[in-house]
């Protein structure tokens, strides 16, 4: 991923620094484990623990030559051994070992350190919107179905609906972190032709995983395909409310609008210009990580007990992928945090159509009270049609309808448009959505 779009710690654990050093605590943890079972010399173990280093220029050096980056690690680590003193004890190195029992292993590690920070980054975008929906649980806003008033809603409604959603991707990516949590050194065809489960358990739980199950060359990518999923779903709910500021922000609406900071500037030609910058950035990088999912999928099916069709993509989509994700949940965090609203707007634009939006509750009062469910639709529908083409005041042609006033006393029509009546459960809402 470019650098414009990656923070740095999340950054970090994608560098061929710290893959390298994943590598090698994998093999450490390998020599440490076999020793202790008396396969490896105890000393040997030992001497790898305290001597075995790399050089990543040295690594990415060896590999031009045999093309076969594992092979150029151990051998870079050998020749580090050497240095030190103790090239006897690197014959233990990557002992009953294949490539991808290192590979996969470690990877796991490093999706284990990817996956804390988003967690984080979740939690963090969760304690905004919930911070925010109680300062704007009682905002009345106009709600919109298609893009057109509907009834009434409260600013904090959206928020909490979006808190919801937090706590569901939260709850998904834990679990997907927790069902990528395995390690596998089961050999070249996951059979344990040279080490035994034992061995492999071991090994897994020096590293704080667990061993999976079954297994070819490779964890099976089902895994990975959920991990980008879940991330796909979490930058999508990030796309979600960036796109909702977008439409409250147009000129016609502005109901509330990213913050702009002094100095900043939104276009070059347009001195007035406040564009919703930030929030375009969200929908457009959303997209790569959905996309991402995509090839992740495709790495499921390899052929037989293994090739390497799924290794480029991943190089590609795992780095990427959480990056982005991280990136993108700290924007929207930022977003959240600082959006500019204006409950003065809400209301007014809640108010624009004169009284319309409550023609769905003088519907149910008409209908309790006693005129029969299609009369009472032609009559109001007749006067919201008429209101809507002439802009004039629905609740006033309501109020001197003499078929609507033979049903409901000016008290009762009263009660039809009351706003209180409409969000008198947005309390109950609440409680369900935060206890």
């Amino acid at each position: 991923m470019i650098a414009r779009y990656t923070r740095p710690e999340m950054g970090r654990i994608w560098t061929d620094e710290n893959k390298f050093r994943q590598w090698l605590e994998v093999e450490l943890a390998a020599s440490e484990a076999l020793a202790e079972m008396g396969v490896v010399p105890t000393d040997a173990a030992r001497a790898l623990r305290a001597h075995a280093s790399f050089d990543t220029a040295r690594i990415l050096q060896i590999e031009k030559e045999v093309k076969h980056d594992v092979i150029a690690f151990t051998t870079a680590v050998a020749e580090s051994m050497q240095k030190a003193g103790h090239a006897e004890a690197s014959r233990w190195l990557h002992y009953g070992l294949t490539s991808n029992d290192v590979v996969d292993t470690a990877q796991a590690l490093q999706i284990r350190q990817a996956c804390a920070i988003l967690l984080a980054d979740l939690e963090r975008l969760q304690a905004v919107l919930k911070r925010r929906a109680f300062e704007f649980k009682d905002t009345v806003q106009i709600g919109r179905t298609h893009g057109v008033h509907a009834e009434p809603i409260t600013f904090g409604l959206k928020l909490a609906i979006w808190y919801g959603e937090a706590g569901r991707n939260l709850a998904r990516l834990r679990a997907a972190a927790e069902d990528l949590r395995v390690g596998k050194v089961s050999g070249a065809v996951g059979t344990f032709a040279h080490i035994g489960p034992e061995a492999e358990e071991c090994i897994c739980a020096r590293l704080d995983l667990k061993p999976a199950p079954v297994a070819s060359q490779v964890i099976q990518r089902d895994r990975h395909a959920v991990l980008i999923s879940t991330l796909a779903l979490a930058t999508a709910l990030c796309e979600k409310i960036a796109l909702e500021v977008r439409h409250l922000q147009r000129t016609e609406v502005r109901e509330a609008e990213e913050y702009f900071a002094r100095g900043q500037k939104g276009s070059s030609a347009m001195p007035h210009k406040r564009n919703p910058v930030t929030c375009e950035q969200i929908c457009g990088l959303a997209r790569v990580v959905r996309s991402n999912a995509q090839a992740a999928f495709e790495d499921v099916a390899l052929w037989h007990e293994r090739d390497i069709s799924h290794s480029s993509v991943e190089r590609i989509i795992l780095p990427d992928s959480t990056i982005l994700a991280d990136y993108l949940l700290d924007k929207t965090a930022q977003l959240v945090d600082r959006l500019l609203v204006y409950p003065e707007r809400m209301r007014r634009n809640l108010e624009m159509t004169h009284g319309l939006v409550f023609s769905g509750q003088l519907l149910l009062d008409l209908t309790a009270a006693g005129m029969l469910r299609e009369t009472a639709y032609r009559i109001v529908q007749d006067h919201a049609m008429r209101a809507w083409e002439q802009e004039s005041d629905f609740r006033a042609a309501i109020e001197r309808d003499p078929e609507i006033c033979a049903v409901l006393n000016q008290n009762q029509i009263a009660e039809s448009f009351s706003l209180g009546r409409q969000l008198r459960n947005v309390d109950a809402i609440f409680r369900r959505v935060f206890n």
